[in-house]
């Protein structure tokens, strides 16, 4: 069964290169961590990364909520998340929230903290950097 069919959506996550000399962005499938022997590889400076388990099991964790949410869709699709603004609150569909709006994820990678950033189902091919 592809990725996509077994999470109902496409779930992508990038971080910026942490070659010092390289502005490149390493992107994978959030599904592919999950697989043996999985590297990321900066696509510009070919620099790989090898994600130890404790990295792993939290980006696990981030596909597992991802297939939890599509599971209760029909639940979510009437929750909102409220954010008070100067006139009083907007109400932002829950479905938004890891569609459309930038999900970031700080975590510690080789000891520094690094910022992944996830995309599910993008509007476009080009949304992904």
């Amino acid at each position: 069964m592809a990725n996509k069919e077994k999470i109902g959506a496409r779930a992508k996550i990038d971080f910026h290169c942490l070659n010092g000399e390289c502005d490149g962005i390493v992107k994978f499938n959030l599904a592919d961590v999950a697989k043996t022997g999985f590297q990321a590889v900066c696509e510009k400076c070919h620099n790989t990364y090898e994600l130890d388990s404790g990295l792993r099991g939290k980006l696990g964790k981030m596909l597992k909520l991802i297939m939890t949410i599509r599971e209760v869709e029909d639940i979510m699709g009437n929750c909102n998340v409220a954010v008070t603004v100067a006139g009083g609150e907007v109400k932002i569909p829950y479905a938004l929230l890891l569609t459309r709006l930038n999900t970031i994820i700080t975590l510690d990678f080789g000891g520094e903290k690094v910022d992944f950033h996830l995309w599910v189902e993008p509007t476009s091919p080009d949304t992904f950097r």
